[in-house]
């Protein structure tokens, strides 16, 4: 049962991941990843490259999840809710100026 928990909550990490990285997106600020980028450029539009990227990070954590790599799932899930928690500080810090007025 704790793995089944591992890989939902690595799925809705990655769903939070996409939402953020969306947001920068409408926002003006540029993927950083390498991998991500290339995604826009191959993908029909960004958003859909990432999407793909994000169904293919899905994927991963599946096999982690099939092959009992549960300390894999654990890491990567911590790496991925400090990422979301990056997103969103940067996210605020840079439309902080909006508050104020």
């Amino acid at each position: 049962m704790a793995m089944n928990y591992l890989l939902v909550q690595f799925s809705y990490l990655q769903l939070l991941d996409f939402l953020t990285t969306v947001a920068f997106l409408l926002v003006g600020v540029q993927e950083a990843n390498p991998l991500v980028k290339l995604a826009f450029q191959l993908g029909p539009s960004p958003v859909a490259g990432l999407a793909l990227v994000k169904l293919l990070g899905v994927g991963m954590g599946f096999y982690c999840y099939r092959q009992g790599r549960q300390s894999l799932l654990v890491k990567m899930n911590v790496f991925f809710a400090a990422l979301v928690a990056w997103n969103l500080f940067a996210l605020i810090l840079g439309n902080a100026s909006t508050l104020h007025n």
